[in-house]
């Protein structure tokens, strides 16, 4: 009941405290990071901008840190609308992302060490083959430092370089959040095309089809997907996941990867174009930005070895919407792959 010694109590406490005098020990965590002058807290459209507000590290520089932010300036793989190339730029410029996740009660970068090292560097603008190869040795120059991979694309033919690096040594899971399937052949004598990376990635060995769940799959490609069932990957369409309920695409999900390293790609297409318009083939009638934050969160627990999110394209989208989800989500999988970290043992 609210009375004269509870205020006194609360006069005490906080009548003459700063904004950075924060008690509760999870909140604190955060607020160790927002506030490291006091309580002055840099503004966040100040400054160069970096993925999440990492520190910036363009010479590539791994020591030290457990995740590795990076850009995928390159759209050179869509069949339908371009401009994903700008994706990482946009969410750069997307601010007050985190330090903080509520229902998780997680504070990733004072868990782990990370920094954006900037955009994989390119050479040519031209060529698609190429630009795999150049992502491929990128990423797999982060995984052999023995650091998380979280890439912003960019188109979604990026996987498969980014698998390949991923999987080098055994083939992993996925959990793969989209409104496609991404298994298409061969078009017009391309294989590397955005719609085939995840047939040409179990083909290469680095994909374990079985350990792979597909969720919020919709539109009139369906046709084109056959390898996903036939290879053994578990498709839930979108749906499914509003007639189950998030819980049980949650539950399904973790049954299918297990407790083995898992991928996480997430393209913004698997939004309803109500949320994310921002990409290069909406498909309507996708998932709710709520419904995609509950299914990423109740992930938590698994080992997460790497993650992106792709598809960005942010000059159809006026509102910036899309650029805010994208970071959003990133930072989401940015939580679960520090989660994972911090349970693996010291080496």
């Amino acid at each position: 009941m609210f009375g004269p010694e509870k205020l006194a109590r609360l006069r005490a406490r906080y009548a003459d405290a700063s904004g950075a005098n924060i008690h509760d020990p999870d909140f604190r965590r955060a607020a160790d990071l927002a506030f490291r002058d006091g309580d002055r807290r840099p503004a966040p459209y100040a400054g160069v901008s970096t993925l999440l507000d990492a520190p910036h590290r363009p010479d590539g520089d791994l020591r030290d840190l457990d995740v590795a932010l990076y850009g995928v300036p390159m759209d050179l793989g869509v069949t339908n609308r371009s401009g994903a190339r700008f994706g990482p730029r946009a969410v750069r410029a997307v601010e007050r992302i985190g330090p903080y996740e509520h229902v998780l009660r997680a504070v990733p970068a004072g868990a782990c060490r990370l920094a954006d090292l900037g955009d994989v560097p390119f050479a040519s603008r031209f060529d698609l083959a190429r630009s795999h190869q150049d992502i491929e040795a990128f990423v797999r120059r982060i995984v052999e430092a023995g650091v998380v991979p979280l890439g912003v694309g960019g188109d979604h033919s990026m996987g498969l370089p980014i698998l390949r690096a991923v999987g080098r040594d055994r083939p992993v899971g996925m959990i793969h959040i989209d409104a496609h399937c991404d298994t298409g052949g061969s078009y017009e004598g391309c294989k590397f095309h955005h719609g085939g990376p995840f047939r040409q990635a179990v083909l290469d060995g680095v994909l374990d089809p079985e350990r792979t769940v597909q969720i919020g799959i919709r539109g009139p490609a369906e046709y084109l997907w056959e390898f996903s069932t036939e290879s053994g990957m578990t498709v839930i369409h979108a749906e499914e996941v509003f007639d189950l309920g998030t819980k049980a695409v949650v539950e399904r999900a973790r049954a299918v990867v297990g407790d083995g390293p898992t991928y996480l790609s997430f393209d913004v297409d698997s939004l309803d174009p109500a949320f994310a318009p921002g990409t290069g083939t909406p498909e309507i009638g996708g998932l709710a930005s709520a419904q995609a934050l509950a299914i990423l969160r109740g992930l938590a627990g698994l080992d997460i070895v790497g993650g992106d999110v792709v598809e960005i394209a942010p000059q159809y989208d006026p509102t910036t919407n899309t650029a805010q989800v994208a970071a959003q989500m990133l930072f989401e999988i940015l939580c679960l792959a520090a989660a994972a970290i911090a349970r693996r043992p010291l080496s």
